[in-house]
């Protein structure tokens, strides 16, 4: 039995919940490369940027070198109804494990949404009520970001159109009504409602849909519609930004128990949650202050980090967005239907892709059926149906601590437990039905992809 010193269960007050979000590219000696204009090559600037972004979240995205930015107070206000989150002590794991190593895991599905997303979502649509704007546009893949992002603008009273991946349409028709419950409208992408979506059925009819068409879609409309602008809910560095409540509140509850984490992982999609974890950790590792070890887990259907190509890339499969430089899979790359578990984006954050480069990180990743066999472990024993994007943080947490179990190495893990798994139970019914399988896109295919990558001089 676990020495249960520590509590299973690590709370804060409200008295530390963060005052400031965490700029982690203010201590970043290799800045993250600019976002460039599709026409002219040239970095974007605020005023290019205003007519897709809300004003003050323009400055945010561009501002690498102010370390600490204050959270408004209506902010604040909002996210006491659900943080602090707590850190967990994973003492039934480990029991199961047999390991020595000490497992923790940040939870973030202690809301609503159901995941770590409404951090930003309420950030977004605090900004775009303030610029008396009447409404957003946005993709959602899994749906955990247009769940959250519908029940933030309707507390703000803004109209909300979200654009879903039609594969998750369709297997997740829960996640859809919830948005619909709090007022957004939601449209399978790609769809015959905008030049875009027209266009992309034209060339690739019959398709599931990717993160890539969605962007493309909701950029279109809210560049079309006066009053709107369009959010986003991972890779951008407002959003990283915003997602640093995260990483604060854990390294506060470890250092009230003179914690110091051995290993952090985060899952890894477009890059929200493992920013958002990683961000003190990484800026006390980039200051030379201390050393963790970090590790992104991706999914092996869609591995921009681990055989993807650090390059310029458009953000979109329509290719009407800005280009960021990225480990890219190229904006055509379309993940496979049978991929269940989110974390389908083509490309990963320039933030984490120049932090990844210079070696800060490292990355992994993991087939889907091994991701469900740690989800279901992780259920049975931690009582949390996690879900399948926090699935691929479990693994790679699991296999660490056997690692430790093997060595006899006492190492402290902490993980991002995202969200929950409640209305991703069709893919669970999959595994349970030993109907799921694993698909690996082959050299060729992510050749085929990248080979598309658009062509940016050198500065």
């Amino acid at each position: 039995m676990a020495d249960k010193t520590i509590p299973y269960k690590i709370y804060l007050s409200e008295e530390d919940m963060p005052k400031a979000w965490y700029n982690l590219r203010a201590d970043m000696k290799n800045k993250p490369a600019p976002l460039l204009n599709p026409g002219t090559g040239k970095p974007l600037t605020a005023e290019e940027l205003s007519p897709i972004f809300c004003e003050e979240l323009v400055a945010q995205e561009l501002d690498d070198t102010t370390p600490f930015i204050e959270i408004p107070e209506e902010i604040r206000s909002f996210y006491k109804m659900f943080r602090p989150s707590p850190l967990v002590r994973a003492y039934c794991l480990e029991e199961k494990l047999g390991t020595p190593a000490k497992i923790y895991y940040k939870f973030e599905g202690n809301n609503t949404s159901g995941s770590h997303k409404l951090n930003s979502a309420i950030a977004q649509a605090y900004y775009a009520k303030k610029q008396g704007l009447k409404g957003v546009t946005t993709e959602t893949g899994a749906g955990q970001w247009g769940t959250a992002l519908s029940m933030a603008c309707s507390y703000f009273g803004l109209d909300c159109k979200v654009y879903m991946v039609k594969v998750s349409y369709e297997q997740k028709p829960f996640r859809r009504e919830v948005m619909r419950t709090y007022g957004a409208s939601v449209v399978p992408s790609p769809s015959e409602t905008t030049e875009i979506g027209r266009k992309i059925l034209a060339e690739f009819p019959g398709t599931t849909g990717s993160l890539g068409c969605a962007i493309s879609e909701a950029v279109e409309v809210a560049t079309k519609n006066p009053g709107y602008r369009y959010v986003l809910g991972s890779v951008l560095n407002q959003v990283l930004l915003h997602q640093s409540v995260i990483g604060l509140e854990t390294k506060t509850a470890l250092d009230k128990y003179g914690i110091k984490p051995d290993i952090i992982i985060g899952c890894a999609g477009g890059g929200s949650n493992l920013g958002g974890l990683i961000a003190p950790f990484m800026g006390e590792k980039l200051r030379g202050e201390a050393d963790y070890r970090i590790i992104a887990v991706e999914p092996a259907s869609c591995p921009s980090f681990t055989r993807g190509t650090f390059a310029y890339d458009f953000c979109d499969t329509g290719m009407i967005c800005p280009l960021a430089k990225m480990y890219t899979l190229g904006s055509s790359f379309i993940p496979s239907a049978n991929h269940a578990g989110g974390l389908r984006f083509h490309g990963m954050s320039s933030t984490l892709s120049q932090l990844y480069h210079d070696g800060y990180m490292e990355a992994t990743s993991v087939e889907q059926t091994s991701v469900f066999e740690a989800a279901e472990m992780f259920a049975r024993v931690e009582g949390i149906l996690p879900a399948p994007e926090s699935s691929h943080a479990i693994r790679a947490a699991i296999d660490e601590a056997l690692k430790c179990k093997e060595s006899g190495e006492e190492k402290t893990i902490v993980f991002g437990l995202t969200g929950t798994g409640y209305f991703d139970l069709v893919a669970y019914q999959k595994f349970n039905d030993g109907e799921m399988s694993d698909y690996i896109p082959t050299d060729e295919e992510i050749a085929a992809s990248v080979a598309k990558l658009p062509k940016v001089p050198e500065n």
